[in-house]
């Protein structure tokens, strides 16, 4: 229970920074207009890129033994791949409704 209470000690600024920012988020991303939905969502995938890159490199990086850190690291690959393929899942679809049906 110590080692938590240390964590949250020390890292109190970062947990009232990660509070805000998730408030903010969810404030933006309820005002976003429909039509820009599809655009967001692309921006969306790229950053999703960005956060797989990123678990690739944390991996490589790691020590072999550090089970923890590559558990991570899979976890955060595995859910970021569900996120950029469902992404473009649902973008290909919102496209497809704005094409013109063949007769």
């Amino acid at each position: 229970m110590e080692i938590f209470t240390n964590f949250i000690s020390n890292n109190l600024q970062l947990i009232y920074i990660l509070i805000l920012a998730v408030f903010i988020g969810v404030e933006i991303i309820k005002n976003v207009p429909t039509v820009l939905h599809t655009p967001l969502m692309s921006g969306a995938n790229a950053l999703s890129g960005v956060v797989i890159m990123g678990a690739i490199i944390v991996m490589l990086n790691a020590n072999q033994e550090d089970y923890f850190t590559l558990a991570l690291g899979f976890i955060a690959v595995v859910l970021g791949m569900i996120n950029v393929v469902g992404g473009f899942a649902v973008t290909d679809r919102m496209l497809q409704m704005f094409k013109k049906k063949k007769k």
